[in-house]
């Protein structure tokens, strides 16, 4: 981030992620860094895939830490992800302090890329901060989270109605107030933390919550999970079935008591506010 001097923003051309990436004309007189970019989780990726999340995610992380810490960048913020913690929780949520356990190519590269970045801050004495996220949503969301606003805006039929599972979201405008805190909160921010609305959702609930801000019906009916776990088995769509039937629960306890933030949109106000760049922007596009 340079200083503020106006509403504009200024564009440098770097290439590849993944590749070797010269930062020094983008990094010059920059006291903030905040790192968003990614190759994202792409569900049933193939394997063969797995050696391109590293370079992007891991190798192009601690590239770009490095050239910022060398430039003199005194903040560095990494956006990570729940999946450096695991896929599911049962009996607690995750915290940043558990037991980094993923299980994908994505996840891995995450967790590469804050131990890199957090190596390189100790040696230089650049300051990061990690910041650990569930599914991103808001203006622009993309996949599983876009399909099912299709469905609901269409008043498909969805067979969730038993389904009890619990998930932590985080719209993109908390997300980025906690950015904002982290970047000039009244304390140094050195560590790694959780993020989401502080509510977290059903998917029942996330379909009536959903057609309420489109003003549609939710039509909900029941089927037992087991049954859905078989349909989806034979269908091959056993990960999207596990995004909507099980459970992924943070717990922000630590980012609220050590950084003093707390998600400052509800979880209503956030997917109106995606409900309404959905349907004046989106379902035609």
């Amino acid at each position: 981030m340079r200083p503020a001097s106006g509403a504009s923003a200024e564009h440098v051309l770097v290439g590849d992620l993944g590749g070797d990436p010269r930062w020094q004309e983008a990094l010059a007189g920059v006291d903030i860094v905040v790192h968003l970019a990614a190759r994202a989780h792409i569900l049933n990726d193939p394997p063969a895939n797995a050696s391109l999340y590293a370079r992007a995610n891991a190798l192009g992380t601690s590239n770009l830490a490095q050239q910022a810490a060398a430039a003199g960048v005194r903040q560095f913020v990494f956006l990570s992800s729940v999946k450096v913690n695991g896929e599911a929780t049962t009996l607690r949520a995750f915290t940043s302090q558990d037991e980094p356990q993923p299980r994908d190519a994505y996840g891995v590269s995450k967790w590469q890329g804050e131990q890199f970045a957090m190596a390189i801050g100790q040696q230089s004495g650049m300051r990061v901060a990690i910041i650990r996220s569930p599914l991103i949503y808001g203006s622009g969301v993309k996949a599983n989270f876009f399909r099912l606003m299709r469905w609901v805006d269409e008043e498909k039929p969805l067979p969730f109605g038993a389904v009890k599972n619990r998930r932590s979201l985080v719209s993109v405008w908390n997300l980025c107030d906690l950015i904002l805190r982290v970047v000039a909160g009244p304390t140094p921010a050195v560590g790694a933390w959780m993020v989401s609305d502080g509510r977290d959702l059903s998917t029942p609930e996330l379909v009536r919550l959903l057609a309420a801000a489109m003003g549609r019906r939710a039509r909900l009916f029941s089927i037992p999970v087991g049954m859905l776990r078989f349909l989806a088995a034979a269908a091959a769509q056993r990960a999207q079935l596990a995004r909507l039937c099980g459970s992924l629960v943070v717990d922000i306890s630590s980012t609220h008591a050590e950084l003093g933030w707390s998600p400052p949109l509800s979880v209503e106000e956030g997917l109106a506010r995606t409900a309404r760049w959905y349907l004046s922007e989106a379902k035609n596009a």
